[in-house]
């Protein structure tokens, strides 16, 4: 059964967290001398990106818990502010989930590669066994091989949907398996989710005590400059994430710009339904080119494409000014570029770039 208390690391559970200025003091007032900023001002000019009045706001500190960006994300994602955590990008939040559950040099998580590689990086980091199941030959997950590995010290298992590089999704049964039958946490990556008919984990977050749901504002949201990851939990879960995070983990300016961007929210749904259109044009255009081997499904707002010669691909393309992502080398990716879905002008380069490839 899960836990979260047996399951934190005790010095976390004992944690007393930092408490800035800014979360002591809540509400309204005239004049702030409580956190030692320049009193006198900023020496940005941001007033026509923020509106008159409004140009000397970069010298006070931000809300540490971004209220009013997580009220408005708890209005387009259907979920309570208390169940949203915001961080750094969706690294910071990975980067948390080990600080906070595993100790060091005892504790292990699962991964199954191939997969996003932060996930090892970030438990190398901290001292982390890692765990490798790799998915099968269709990239689905071994539920079975990932229930034989699980020991008293498993506290995490990451598992990307639509998954990162091979764009595919993993059978939601399979991940509903995983999560009735794991006592630690289960973490679904869904950065890519925008892009796929598959439903999201989020409503199922009731249901999973043990659910932690990674999404981004980097993808289709168009804002990965940004950097604002989100996690969704239960409110424990997200209170762990908010006394481990630094205090002021997201700017100001990042906070504003969030919020205005998301009002555009036809535009957003606009784009993904164009960047869909046109992952299918590029993948029907790509297998009528003799040096492509095999485009694998995809969910994302990319192609795993199997190439021949793939060293000699890449370097030709980024001869022509066409950089693509060299996978070729990662587990069940032998020979593997993977390619972002551009504008229509760029994947029509892109295509005739190829056609025009001599081996």
């Amino acid at each position: 059964m899960f836990d979260i208390d047996n399951l934190l690391r005790k010095n976390i559970l004992a944690l007393t967290p930092y408490s800035s200025a800014r979360d002591e003091f809540k509400g309204k007032a005239e004049i702030f001398l409580d956190a030692n900023e320049n009193s006198f001002g900023s020496p940005l000019n941001t007033l026509s990106f923020f509106g008159e009045g409004q140009g000397e706001r970069f010298n006070r500190y931000p809300d540490p818990m971004q209220l009013e960006l997580k009220e408005k994300i708890s209005q387009i994602k259907g979920v309570p502010s208390e169940n949203i955590f915001l961080g750094n990008g969706s690294d910071e939040a990975i980067d948390i989930l080990y600080r906070a559950f595993c100790n060091p040099g005892k504790d292990s998580v699962i991964l199954t590669p191939p997969t996003y590689g932060m996930y090892e990086v970030s438990a190398n980091i901290n001292d982390v066994f890692v765990k490798r199941v790799p998915l099968t030959t269709n990239f689905q997950l071994d539920v079975e091989a990932i229930a034989n590995v699980v020991n008293e010290n498993t506290k995490l298992i990451f598992l990307c949907s639509p998954n990162n590089p091979t764009g595919n999704s993993l059978d939601r049964e399979d991940i509903e398996m995983i999560l009735n039958n794991f006592d630690g946490i289960v973490v679904v990556d869904e950065a890519y989710i925008n892009y796929s008919r598959q439903r999201s984990f989020i409503p199922d977050l009731v249901d999973y005590p043990n659910l932690v749901v990674l999404q981004t504002l980097s993808k289709a949201w168009g804002l990965a400059g940004l950097r604002i990851g989100m996690a969704f939990a239960s409110a424990d879960i997200i209170s762990v994430f908010n006394k481990v995070k630094p205090p002021y983990n997201i700017s100001e300016a990042t906070q504003k710009i969030a919020f205005k961007a998301l009002d555009n929210i036809q535009q957003i749904n606009s784009w993904i339904k164009e960047a869909v259109v046109e992952r299918e044009k590029l993948s029907a255009a790509l297998k009528q080119i003799p040096l492509i081997l095999e485009i694998f499904p995809s969910d994302a707002n990319f192609l795993l494409v199997k190439v021949k010669e793939p060293k000699w691909v890449y370097d030709y393309l980024l001869g022509r000014g066409i950089v693509v992502r060299d996978r070729s080398k990662v587990l069940l990716c032998d020979g593997c570029l993977r390619i972002t879905v551009g504008t229509p002008q760029e994947n029509l380069q892109l295509i005739d770039d190829l056609r025009n490839y001599k081996a």
